[in-house]
């Protein structure tokens, strides 16, 4: 709080307050964090190309009967170690999960299998209704050396 102090003719013992509040160090550290902000916004948006195949996060726990639904370097489809045509996967599919919807689905690809073939694939488990698809990849070292095969299913 501010006191300013008349030299007038009146009695000196008379303060009055003075009720203005300074704003300028206030502006000037919302113009700084202004500036940092524009300068930092357009780093968070780089374009940065990808290799999906491998992942260094933590694994989730393993089902003890997962379910595998594989697609191969000739875009053929397996469930489990079955080979299973494209028109009969919906059967082949309730068959093997007993209908149970709720069944998690882990999808694995070749490296080689384009990402469109793969969404077409998630297309198919979700017109026949299984919801829970988790993906599966080779799990690298936390050092980031090339990763490790990944055991057999």
């Amino acid at each position: 709080m501010a006191v300013r102090l008349n030299h007038g003719g009146d009695s000196g013992d008379d303060l009055q307050e003075n009720h203005d509040i300074n704003v300028t160090p206030f502006i000037d550290v919302i113009l700084v964090l202004l500036i940092i902000f524009m300068v930092a916004a357009p780093l968070s948006t780089v374009d940065v190309a990808v290799d999906l195949p491998a992942s260094t996060a933590t694994p989730a726990p393993r089902p003890d009967k997962p379910l595998f639904l594989t697609i191969d370097e000739q875009l053929g489809l397996s469930l489990g170690n079955n080979k299973v045509p494209r028109d009969a996967f919906g059967q082949a599919l309730e068959s093997i999960t007993k209908g149970d919807k709720e069944t998690r689905i882990f999808l694995r690809a070749d490296e080689s299998v384009e990402y469109g073939e793969i969404m077409t694939v998630m297309n198919m488990l979700r017109e026949v209704g299984y919801l829970k698809i988790a993906l599966v990849g080779l799990e690298l070292p936390p050092d980031g050396a090339a990763p490790a095969a990944a055991p057999a299913p």
